[in-house]
């Protein structure tokens, strides 16, 4: 997962201007939404909501909104439309495999959109299994070390170390930017909330795909499958799209 972190404060920034576009809490809403109508309305009983709520109460998204959309994923709202889960697979220029997960109240549209990103970028959409098998499910937590104005954050990346794999994370990634820890996918809920006991409350948490192996290409050839990932990204109603790009340094600058 080299260059994780970077791309990782790169997407942060990136997301500050999804918020300008109103983009990130429609995403929110219906990530809350599908989060209740799978596991319920209370958030105490309820990890994946509860981690949703907390995502878009770090965007700033309005208490109003929040409440909202879990009452539409309760049924408790007459205009709620069903929104669903769905996972699209395919593989980008130079044979690198992505995994595009949508929450989607039409999947003609969806589809639709997603098969036309794949095209113009020269890739093509597969049947399903034809890149999950590449991707394991696991818990990643994010814990920032510097703000966006490159300013260190109070946080004693050692100690964190120490209480991860105290806690039973799989893996501690540190870098200067952040520290990174990935969990087995029924430990993540054990991991975050020993994490959040100990007083490390993390920036980002979630579940992901990560990739069994990656491929790494020659800058210009990952620039062209990057241009694809951001056009995906740009999707309404794209949530995450995973693939198994080496993100070098040099990948990350070019496309920063």
């Amino acid at each position: 997962m080299a260059g994780h972190s970077k791309w990782a404060n790169i997407k942060r920034r990136k997301g500050v201007q999804d918020a300008a576009r109103g983009k990130i809490f429609t995403r929110l809403a219906r990530e809350i939404q599908v989060a209740a109508q799978q596991g319920g309305p209370d958030p105490d009983a309820n990890f994946a909501l509860r981690l949703a709520v907390d995502r878009a109460r770090a965007e700033n998204m309005p208490k109003d909104n929040i409440e909202r959309a879990i009452r539409r994923g309760a049924g408790l709202e007459k205009d709620a439309a069903d929104i669903e889960d769905v996972t699209y697979e395919g593989y980008g220029p130079h044979g690198i495999a992505i995994l595009v997960e949508c929450l989607t109240d039409n999947r003609n549209r969806t589809i639709s959109d997603v098969r036309r990103a794949f095209t113009r970028a020269n890739g093509s959409l597969g049947e399903p299994n034809s890149v999950a098998w590449q991707f394991t499910s696991k818990g990643y937590l994010l814990f920032n070390l510097q703000d966006e104005d490159g300013e260190e954050i109070d946080v004693d990346p050692d100690e964190l170390f120490m209480a991860a794999l105290d806690s039973g994370a799989e893996d501690v990634v540190v870098s200067e930017e952040a520290v990174e820890i990935y969990t087995e996918r029924n430990d993540f809920a054990q991991v975050e909330q020993a994490l959040e006991g100990a007083g490390f409350k993390s920036d980002e948490a979630r579940l992901i795909m990560q990739p069994n192996m990656t491929n790494e290409l020659a800058t210009d050839e990952a620039t062209s499958v990057m241009n694809l990932i951001d056009a995906l990204e740009e999707l309404d109603d794209v949530n995450n799209v995973y693939h198994n790009l080496e993100m070098t340094d040099e990948v990350v600058a070019q496309f920063a």
